[in-house]
């Protein structure tokens, strides 16, 4: 049987890259392929097809790394940090 996920919890490849304080979803790959801890897609139903991240997984991941835009100290990401 495979993993059990909640569905309110996935987000997509823009929605991760908005977690990390990323410009554009396709950083994501780049970021895949830079940091081989960063959690994987729980949902990847292939090349050109959606991909899904564990929203928790994610933040839990940039958390740990000071990675996304409340590690950067930003003006920007420490007002998005707040909201």
């Amino acid at each position: 049987m495979g993993r059990k996920v909640d569905v309110d919890d996935l987000v997509d490849a823009l929605g991760v890259a908005q977690r990390l304080g990323l410009a554009q979803r396709e950083s994501v790959s780049l970021y895949q392929r830079r940091y081989p801890a960063m959690p994987r897609p729980v949902v990847d139903l292939g090349r050109g097809r959606p991909r899904l991240w564990s929203r928790k997984e994610v933040e839990k991941w940039a958390a740990e790394t000071g990675r996304g835009p409340a590690a950067s100290g930003s003006p920007k990401a420490t007002r998005q940090a707040k909201a």
